[in-house]
């Protein structure tokens, strides 16, 4: 049983206690991401244990599927740990979902391939990954709503931003995996072993990450969860469905962009730019890191300029470059200048998630703040975020690639349009 904190006033916690609570918070977040994203990665080494038949491309699209899948069930997580968040506290919420996402971890680095136990293994990679799902979605909401609760007034951007350094941090710490593996084991080991080890690894951050949050304080109190609306579904619809839509809206967009560029663009510069595989991995890790060095600075300034103005600088950036970053990318020769433009990339996607969690957060009342941000959140982040590669891969198999570029372009487009709709201070709606 997890034994409930009483809370401390967030004006009454010092400097230390405050960086303690984020890193706290924000390791199990490194952790669940890190986990996520080794499958991304990885999956140019294992598609073809779990699915023998076809090329590269093929097996490539047939695990983005399973990629997806895992994303489908985030709606479900967020609700599920959003209820639970709401009613129970933030901390127990974030528990479980490192709970959930450790022993996914080690299921997949245990699993049989095809050639051994035939259909039986791409059924449990997609029970898996749907496990997984469930558990990231429910991680989101839990940890935004913590580190918008955790910090003060006029730091808040900066404090929240590190949701996402943690999160990049997870993408990063996956990446560097696959550079420290290319270098030790030859392609043959990978694809035949190698790619089990970072799933291990995984399993065992985990048991860190859990010693690291039982520590925390909860930032919730008894009277908010004691509320008859706490964590309401059908009270959230009712009377907070604006900002409900919203929140899909500004995710489906930011979502989708954030996967393009990181996710998806490892397999880009491979498949489509053809890069070798090591050359990409040492790319996309370079960029990673200047993305993660991001966050803060871009955080801070969102404290000085507010969410809103961020956010519409994200969406006017992904209007006016996503075309032709992609399309330019495919014509230079210069690996510097490859860096450059995915740095350029990235620098316009950390408008939008330095403050992702706090801005979302900030539209809902503490008694369905979890709920709040984590349901519309995982709904908007499946359809559009989970589906990029999958959408990416399979309009390159159909000749007509650039349409995805015009894709992402256009979701900023919706960005930009709901942001405009948004208050340029806190605004938080009362029960």
């Amino acid at each position: 049983m997890i034994r409930q904190q009483a809370p401390l006033p967030v004006a009454s916690l010092s400097n230390v206690q405050r960086i303690k609570a984020i890193v706290g918070a924000s390791s199990g977040n490194l952790v669940e991401w890190f986990d996520f994203y080794v499958y991304s990665f990885f999956s140019i080494y294992f598609a073809h244990i779990f699915f023998p038949k076809g090329d590269a491309t093929t097996q490539l699209l047939q695990t983005a599927g399973v990629f997806a899948a895992g994303f489908l069930m985030r709606p479900i997580g967020g609700w599920l740990f959003g209820f639970i968040g709401d009613r129970f506290g933030r901390k127990k919420s974030m528990l479980i979902s490192v709970y959930m996402m450790c022993f996914g971890s080690l299921v997949i680095a245990c699993l049989p391939g095809y050639d051994r136990i035939g259909l039986i293994a791409p059924v449990m990679l997609l029970l898996v990954r749907m496990l997984q799902g469930l558990s990231v979605g429910g991680e989101y909401g839990a940890s935004a709503t913590y580190m918008s609760e955790i910090a003060t007034e006029g730091k808040k951007g900066f404090y929240s931003s590190f949701q996402y350094v943690t999160l990049i941090g997870g993408q990063l710490l996956a990446v560097l995996t696959v550079v420290i593996l290319q270098q030790l084991l030859d392609n043959d080991s990978l694809r035949a072993w190698g790619w089990r080890i970072p799933f291990m690894i995984g399993a065992v951050l985990s048991i860190v990450a859990l010693w690291l949050r039982k520590s925390l304080h909860e930032t919730s109190d008894e009277t908010q969860r004691a509320n008859k609306n706490a964590g309401s579904l059908s009270y959230l619809l009712r009377h907070h469905w604006r900002p409900f839509i919203k929140v899909i809206g500004i995710t489906a967009g930011g979502s989708l962009s954030f996967y393009t560029f990181t996710t998806y663009m490892q397999k880009y510069l491979i498949n489509s730019i053809g890069l070798d595989p090591k050359m990409g991995s040492m790319l996309m890790t370079g960029v990673l890191l200047a993305f993660m060095f991001l966050q803060p600075i871009a955080g801070a300034l969102s404290d000085k300029i507010g969410r809103k103005l961020s956010v519409i600088i994200f969406a006017v950036g992904i209007i006016l470059f996503t075309v032709p970053i992609m399309v330019y990318l495919t014509r230079v020769d210069s690996l510097f200048l490859i860096f450059l433009l995915l740095l350029l990339a990235l620098v316009i996607c950390s408008f939008y998630t330095s403050v992702s969690g706090l801005l979302k957060a900030e539209l809902f009342p503490p008694q369905l703040r979890a709920l709040g941000v984590g349901l519309p959140y995982a709904i908007g982040n499946a359809i559009f975020g989970g589906s990029a590669e999958f959408v990416a891969l399979a309009l390159k198999q159909k000749g007509i690639e650039s349409s995805f570029f015009w894709y992402v372009t256009a979701m900023g487009i919706v960005v930009l349009l709901i942001s405009l709709t948004l208050p340029n201070k806190k605004s938080v709606e009362r029960l």
